[in-house]
C-alpha cells in the first residue's frame, strides 16, 4: 500500500514562519516598542536613551534600534543633545498646558462621538479598566496604573470609531507620556477627597449624553493633570528664581 508522502512544510516558498525576519522589521518593532514606551509613561522627561542599552533590552542588535530612535527624532518624540545623545525630550510648563489643552478638545469629541453609539458591554469593558486602574493606585503600583490610565483613555477614544482623531491622540500622549511620570511624585494622587474623573465619564456614557461625556473626559484632564502642573511650576520658579 502506497505511503501518503507528508508535505514538507521547509519547500513553501514564505516557509513556516512566514520567512525571515529583515532587518526594516526589526527597526519596525523597534520603533513601535520605544514609541509605546513613550506612550505608557515608562520613559521620565530628560532621560538619555542610549541605543546599546536599548538594544540589550529589546534583545536585537543595535543598528535597527539606533535606527528607530533617529526615526523618532525626526518626528520630534526625543531629541538630540550637544553631544548627539538621544533624549526624552523635557517638558517645559507652556509646553504641558498646551498639549493639556488640545487634549482636552480632541479626547473631548472622541468621548463625545463614543457617547452617541456606545453599547452596554463597551460601559462594563470600560469599567474594567477602571477597576484595574484604582486597584493597582491603591497597591502605589504606578506604573501599572499608569499603564491602565492610558487603556482606559485609549478604549474611550476608540469606542467615538474616528481613526484620524485616534493617531491624533497617540502622537499627543507620545509628548505628555512621559510627564505623566510626575503625577505621583512626592504621594500626589489628583483625586483625593473628588469623585474621579473616569466615574464621570462612565455616568456620562451610561446617559448616552454626548456632552456631558465631553466635559466629563475634559475635566479628568484638567484636574488630573494639576500636579503634573503643579510640578513644572515648582521647577520652573527655582529656575528662575536669583541665586
Amino acid at each position: 500500500m502506497p505511503t501518503q508522502s507528508t508535505p514538507d512544510i521547509a519547500t513553501s516558498a514564505s516557509g513556516a514562519f512566514g520567512g525571515q525576519i529583515s532587518r526594516d522589521s526589526l527597526s519596525q518593532q523597534a520603533y513601535t516598542a520605544i514609541r509605546k514606551s513613550l506612550m505608557r509613561s515608562r520613559l521620565r522627561p530628560g532621560q538619555k536613551l542610549i541605543a546599546r542599552q536599548v538594544a540589550d533590552e529589546l534583545g536585537i542588535s543595535v543598528t535597527p534600534v539606533r535606527e528607530s530612535l533617529l526615526r523618532l527624532v525626526s518626528e520630534h518624540a526625543l531629541t538630540l543633545d550637544d553631544r548627539g545623545t538621544v533624549m526624552v525630550p523635557e517638558v517645559t510648563l507652556e509646553r504641558c498646558k498646551e498639549i493639556r489643552d488640545i487634549r482636552m478638545l480632541v479626547e473631548g469629541e472622541g468621548a463625545a462621538r463614543a457617547a452617541a453609539g456606545i453599547t452596554d458591554a463597551d460601559i462594563a469593558a470600560l469599567e474594567r479598566i477602571h477597576e484595574r486602574y484604582m486597584s493597582t493606585e491603591l497597591k502605589h503600583n504606578y506604573e501599572a496604573a499608569l499603564a491602565a490610565n492610558e487603556d482606559f483613555h485609549f478604549a474611550l477614544c476608540r469606542l467615538g470609531g474616528s481613526p484620524v482623531l485616534f493617531r491624533i491622540v497617540e502622537n499627543l500622549w507620545i509628548q505628555f507620556g512621559p510627564a505623566l511620570t510626575y503625577l505621583y511624585d512626592e504621594g500626589r494622587q489628583p483625586f483625593v477627597g473628588k469623585t474621579h474623573g473616569h466615574v464621570l465619564v462612565l455616568n456620562a456614557l451610561r446617559n448616552r449624553n454626548p456632552e456631558q461625556s465631553r466635559q466629563a473626559i475634559a475635566d479628568d484632564i484638567l484636574i488630573g493633570g494639576q500636579a503634573i502642573i503643579e510640578k513644572l511650576t515648582t521647577v520652573t520658579t527655582s529656575h528662575t528664581e536669583p541665586t
